[in-house]
């Protein structure tokens, strides 16, 4: 625990000194990788990488770094193209633009801090490098991004409707019936590797890896998290059943202020002993 602080402390250190720190390298070689009118550079990307990447990530990019060992959860390996945080179908590459977000946006409750303080152009230059991992980027294109429709209102009819679907669906057998990420399969799953991965904790988190508004959520189920557990519902969810899911999984969020929770807290008071619990036979609302 103490040198996973370390590393993380040693990232962000890093992170914040890199506007003194990074050498100059010319700029403008189309290498694919392209956001907000940015051109990735890879030999830029490169140095960058082997500077405040390689710690973890690996000079291969195979997640297999110095660090690797004392990290949980696993570095990402790059070789694979298996992206979880994405806007694309399940199966299909990330866009640039999703990579880039990650970068900036780092991925919480892990040692992936964020790169913000990196300037765009080094972050888009470190997508062009990490995509030289593989030769998927090569072969394949990046999936389209998914539609994500206007949210409905968060009204008690639809929290009801996405409890609903949280039982029916089993979703509770993972992250439990409170979302505490301690239902009865938890301690069972694994990721695409073999390595133990835990459910997200609703209850107590406030920040999903992928972001922390409602489309980001309604992303997750219709795109999947490729490499763990967690499936896209593309194929067997309704655009409005899973905005229901969303809002219900917000009453789950002590820490969150949503209008979801503040209806289903205002529906309790009047429905004490009425609401049937999830997680067993015939549960209802």
């Amino acid at each position: 625990m103490a040198l996973s602080k370390k590393i993380t402390r040693s990232l962000m250190f890093a992170a914040f000194g890199v506007a003194l720190a990074t050498p100059f390298v010319a700029r403008g070689q189309d290498t694919g990788a392209h956001v907000n009118g940015l051109t990735g550079n890879v030999e830029a990307g490169k140095q960058d990488y082997r500077r405040w990447c390689v710690g973890c990530h690996g000079k291969e990019g195979n997640g297999e770094g110095e660090n690797a060992p004392y990290v949980d959860p696993r570095p990402r390996d790059f070789t694979e193209a298996l992206f979880r945080w994405r806007s694309t179908p399940t199966g299909t590459l990330p866009t640039d633009q999703d990579l880039y977000d990650t970068i900036t946006r780092g991925v919480v409750d892990t040692l992936m801090p964020t790169w913000r303080p990196l300037t765009p152009q080094t972050r888009i230059d470190l997508v062009a490098y990490i995509k030289t991992f593989s030769p998927k980027w090569k072969t394949q294109k990046p999936g389209t991004p998914i539609t994500i429709p206007p949210e409905p209102p968060q009204m008690i009819d639809s929290v009801l409707h996405g409890r609903q679907l949280f039982d029916q669906m089993q979703c509770w057998k993972c992250h439990g019936p409170e979302g505490r990420g301690d239902g009865p399969s938890a301690i069972t799953l694994t990721d695409d590797k073999g390595e133990p991965i835990r459910p997200y904790n609703f209850h107590d988190g406030t920040r999903f890896r992928c972001g922390e508004t409602n489309e980001d959520l309604y992303k997750i189920f219709m795109t999947g998290l490729d490499g763990s557990p967690m499936p896209s519902f593309a194929d067997s969810l309704k655009p409005q059943d899973a905005w229901d899911l969303v809002h219900f999984l917000r009453t789950l969020q002590p820490n969150v202020k949503s209008e979801s929770r503040n209806v289903w807290l205002e529906y309790v008071k009047t429905h004490q002993g009425q609401i049937k619990p999830i997680g067993v036979e015939s549960a209802g609302q």
